[in-house]
């Protein structure tokens, strides 16, 4: 089920509502105009009208402070005090007080007009809803007021101007709240995104690691140790005879090899072999613990390859030769390197018993597993892996990598594919 997404009213601020240096600019513009217009004021009035005047000012001045220092500590900025049913803002009284002197000021003295846009910005910061509107109305038309009076009751664009600004700004002021309200939800949806994303990773992740344990396992502890049992039963059957000293020295030889690759796996060792000395010689290394007649040839130019082909091409022989032992009953096997400019393959043949590659039955507990880890490795690196047999007539498995990341791999032109009787048999 997807999460709900994060209600507006948690997220960060907006940028105007939220932003230290517009708020620093907008009340250092307040504190240079209140000085310009006090002294324009002083200039023109007699001293007289000037001390009740500039005593109204200071008022202003100090409630202005109070307001934005009370709006600021207080979270005036954050969303949250736009929630229906929020309590009442505790610098309400102070930003009436604040309009109510501000409007008797600009009124008395409309050369204070001026600071009617800080005087609006603070009102609808440190406001919201209704509150904010009615606000920024008191200002506009305190504003109008004051130069309408100034202009001896005649001059109508004085009174227009100041409540034309008003909308103008409001609307503005709405753009860029709404626009910062849905770069918001933007970003908590993109977050949200981001979460599940990750989430989703990391449950795949989960799941490759599993099925690349499981095909490590596979590969070399379940393999051996069948192997295992079979020389362990031959020397059962054939007990007190030499034969069967042999099968129990193979059998602990296996075993030990067995019991190496599982502490490789535990502790993520790579295996013997893999990422030093020739690639032919690690792949014969890993088929003989199972076929010892088994011949290796190689074609084409030898060189280095990525150390993750290496390891599947490692994985795959010894699949391959750990079913050859068990179900093929062959008497020859051979395996196939070969280089091509873009590509290495991979063939192993026996000429055992063989399969009908089409009746392969799904994985069990009693096995069925070898071919399908097979080609989840191949496939895994971008290549293909294709089996040819027949009942009676051997069995070829043929594996073809990319040595390019662009590379999607393709069937090698040796065209046929190794293995043996695989996982149709009951492989483990």
């Amino acid at each position: 089920m997807k999460p709900a997404r994060p209600r507006p009213d948690t997220t960060p601020p907006a940028p105007l509502q939220g932003d230290g240096r517009i708020d620093v600019v907008v009340h250092c513009g307040f504190a240079v105009l209140m000085v310009a217009s006090g002294v324009r004021y002083v200039m023109r009035h007699s001293p007289a009208d000037n001390l009740w005047t500039m005593a109204l000012a200071g008022a202003v001045c100090v409630l202005y402070a109070a307001t934005a220092l009370l709006a600021r500590r207080s979270g005036a900025y954050s969303p949250a005090r736009d929630r229906p049913g929020t309590q009442p803002t505790p610098w309400l009284p102070w930003t009436v007080a604040l309009l109510g002197a501000w409007a008797v000021l600009v009124v008395a003295a409309p050369s204070f007009a001026w600071c009617s846009f800080a005087i609006f910005f603070l009102g609808r910061s440190a406001l919201s809803g209704w509150s904010a509107y009615v606000a920024g109305g008191v200002t506009a038309a305190a504003t109008a007021v004051g130069l309408f009076r100034m202009s001896d009751w005649t001059d109508v664009a004085m009174v227009l101007g100041p409540l034309a600004a008003a909308a103008l700004l409001t609307l503005i002021y709405d753009k860029i709240e709404r626009d910062a309200a849905l770069q918001r939800r933007l970003l908590a949806d993109v977050s949200q995104a981001q979460e599940q994303l990750a989430a989703s990773e990391r449950a795949a992740g989960i799941v490759a690691e599993r099925e690349r344990v499981s095909r490590e396992i596979h590969d070399t502890v379940t393999q051996g140790l069948a192997s295992s049992l079979l020389l362990l039963e031959a020397a059962q059957r054939s007990w007190p005879e030499a034969s069967a000293r042999d099968d129990l020295f193979k059998a602990t030889d296996l075993l030990r090899h067995n019991l190496a690759d599982t502490r490789s796996l535990v502790h993520e060792l790579s295996a013997p072999g893999l990422e030093t000395g020739p690639l032919a010689e690690a792949l014969e290394h890993a088929a003989r613990q199972y076929v010892e007649s088994i011949a290796v040839h190689v074609t084409g130019d030898p060189r280095p390859v990525p150390p993750e082909v290496r390891h599947t091409l490692l994985r795959v022989t010894q699949s391959a030769a750990a079913n050859i032992k068990l179900h093929a009953g062959a008497r020859n096997a051979s395996i196939t390197l070969g280089y091509l400019p873009d590509a290495v393959t991979l063939d192993v043949y026996d000429d055992g018993r063989g399969f009908d590659p089409a009746a392969v039955p799904p994985p069990s507990a009693a096995g069925g597993y070898g071919l399908r880890a097979m080609r989840q490795r191949v496939h895994r690196l971008g290549g293909e892996l294709s089996v040819e047999s027949s009942p009676g007539e051997g069995t070829i498995i043929a594996a073809q990598l990319p040595l390019t990341g662009s590379s999607t791999g393709s069937n090698s032109s040796t065209g046929s594919a190794t293995g043996s009787n695989s996982e149709t048999k009951g492989s483990p």
